[in-house]
């Protein structure tokens, strides 16, 4: 069954993007996070272990949805569905992968930073994508000047969005959710501390409730 993307972000609200190092560190984290009460993950390709963590917890945490991130290429993106991913997202897009993403099984979100990028990804099919690096292409005066003449286009901005500054991005109707790397960030998932992520996962859950 296919997911639907954008019921699946404006539920989760708040999404850690987090990367691991070793494949063990993936259900105690996804574990952690949902005793924070946050149900969705990213977890970046940009270590040999993020593909072989986004089986074990598509295996061993289902409650959790998990997407991959840093999807590169077509193989990518095939990679990530056969491992169990719920959905995918890039810090970009290409023509091959926005082709790709029309005969995947799971949801494609591409990164886009300008207005030329989201009307290829709105041409493309797609309504779902990540504002990318938020903070550095316009923030929020960038996604309220989207909105206006590509008012289709719905965003989880990534890329400097912090427990200060995610309210903010959330109060826009054109953004579904937030990803971040506050939650859990590597110095943490290094030391195993799974208690302070789940503190960080319920504080910003309180901060900004549903």
């Amino acid at each position: 069954m296919t997911v639907d993307i954008q019921a699946l972000f404006r539920k989760a609200r708040i999404m850690p993007v987090v990367t691991i190092e070793t494949a063990d560190q993936a259900i105690p984290l996804a574990h952690a996070l949902l005793e924070g009460g946050l149900t969705a993950i990213e977890v970046t390709l940009r270590t040999p272990a993020g593909l072989p963590g986004i089986e074990a917890i598509a295996r061993h945490v289902p409650q959790m949805a998990v997407g991959a991130g840093t999807v590169l290429s077509p193989g990518d993106l095939h990679a990530v569905a056969e491992a169990g991913a719920s959905f995918a997202l890039s810090p970009g897009s290409t023509p091959d992968l926005l082709a790709a993403a029309k005969t995947s099984p799971i949801p494609f979100v591409p990164g886009v930073a300008t207005a030329s990028e989201v009307m290829a990804v709105l041409a493309a099919g797609m309504t779902t994508m990540k504002l990318f690096p938020a903070s550095i292409v316009g923030g929020v005066p960038m996604l309220r000047a989207l909105a206006g003449p590509l008012g289709e286009a719905m965003f989880c901005p990534t890329g400097g969005v912090s427990l200060d500054n995610a309210g903010a991005y959330l109060a826009e109707p054109n953004v579904l959710c937030v990803g971040g790397t506050w939650i859990a960030p590597l110095d943490l998932i290094r030391a195993g501390n799974w208690r302070e992520i789940t503190a960080r996962a319920a504080a910003a859950v309180a901060a900004f409730p549903g």
